[in-house]
């Protein structure tokens, strides 16, 4: 079996420019990125360490991007994101950060239009107490906070 030569200290640097610079990469996608490629220990950290210098590599930038790509794209819940971050290894300062550049009346709002969404699907249902439940359970599930939901149901079920 043929096994691949690792690249240079200087094309891996390269290859994660090309990398980092297509989209938004957290330390951790650039650290698996590296294992990938097969680059020694000894050249990790001052990869890392150069893209970082020449800001390629912004650990607070990718969190309020990726904070504000999955509120808006996939309409996520502020502890469904922080749980994502928080999976990729983010600094708990980058996600307070990221968490914080989410507008508030926008979010609010997005969550009564997928409250209002998810209820006309649940209009067959009879039982009241059921339907709430339901929908109380949809939208913690796509990461709203618990008191806000509350909140939000009696206002929506009027």
């Amino acid at each position: 079996m043929l096994y691949k030569k690792p690249p240079s200290k200087e094309q891996a640097l390269q290859k994660l420019k090309h990398y980092c610079g297509y989209q938004e990469r957290c330390h951790s996608e650039v650290k698996e990125k590296l294992y990938d490629l097969g680059v020694r220990k000894g050249d990790k950290d001052e990869i890392i360490s150069t893209l970082i210098e020449e800001n390629y590599l912004n650990e607070e930038r990718f969190a309020i991007q990726f904070a504000g790509g999955k509120f808006r794209i996939k309409q996520w819940g502020k502890k469904k994101i922080k749980y994502e971050l928080k999976q990729k290894q983010v600094s708990n300062y980058s996600i307070n950060k990221a968490l914080q550049s989410i507008d508030k009346d926008l979010y609010r709002k997005t969550l009564q239009k997928l409250a209002t969404q998810k209820l006309k699907t649940l209009r067959s249902e009879s039982n009241a107490f059921i339907k709430k439940q339901k929908l109380y359970a949809y939208l913690v599930q796509k990461g709203f906070e618990q008191d806000i939901v509350a909140e939000t149901i009696p206002f929506i079920m009027r």
